[in-house]
């Protein structure tokens, strides 16, 4: 079935569909983006491929909108008066385990992501672009408290200092982020970057 937009009619409740997106990510950690059939999700979450379609109209669609429901607290929704304190909240939002399972998930995504174009377009659309957009609003909160430059020339790097923080620790050290790791990370590496005082 090809996997085309389609009118979508909102039928499922609300546990239902986070039902749905849990099937999803376990099937997405069990045999990567590419081995995903939307036969799989059907038959792992007892629905229908029509319904499927007709909700989310295809693959990409599904497992991206899985991935953003998956999310924590969303990035404006902190603000503790410090770029340094938001930073470790952010690392706060999720416990040891869920971050290993998340680092795993995102390493089956990340190669999908540039063969399947479609994902790589509904991923940019719904997490990628909407993540830059908080972390602008994050950071410009920091420049009008007066304490980061608006000059400075790491912020268009701090994101992917904290992607490549979190995304790295598996590759060189073969040990899952945590959130000791990160806040450390932000202390050595992304605020002195940034030119603000650790302490």
């Amino acid at each position: 079935m090809a996997e085309t937009p389609v009118s979508r009619r909102s039928r499922l409740t609300p546990e239902r569909e986070a039902e749905l997106y849990g099937a999803v990510l376990d099937l997405l950690r069990e045999v990567g983006y590419d081995a995903l059939t939307m036969d799989a999700v059907a038959a792992r979450t007892r629905s229908s491929k029509a319904t499927l379609y007709r909700q989310w109209g295809g693959k990409a669609e599904l497992v991206v909108t899985a991935i953003r429901h998956n999310k924590p607290v969303e990035i404006d929704a902190i603000d503790t008066g410090s770029l340094r304190g938001d930073l470790h909240a952010l690392v706060d939002r999720e416990d040891d385990c869920t971050m290993a399972q998340n680092s795993a998930l995102m390493r089956g995504v990340a190669m999908a992501l540039h063969q399947n174009p479609d994902l790589r377009q509904a991923f940019r659309e719904q997490l990628i672009e909407p993540e830059m957009e908080e972390f602008r609003c994050l950071l410009q909160r920091a420049v009008d408290r007066g304490e980061l430059r608006a000059d400075c020339p790491a912020l268009d790097f701090m994101l992917p200092m904290l992607v490549g923080g979190f995304a790295t620790r598996t590759l060189l050290d073969d040990q899952p982020p945590t959130r000791a790791y990160l806040t450390s990370y932000i202390d050595a590496v992304v605020l002195p970057a940034l030119g603000v005082p650790t302490r």
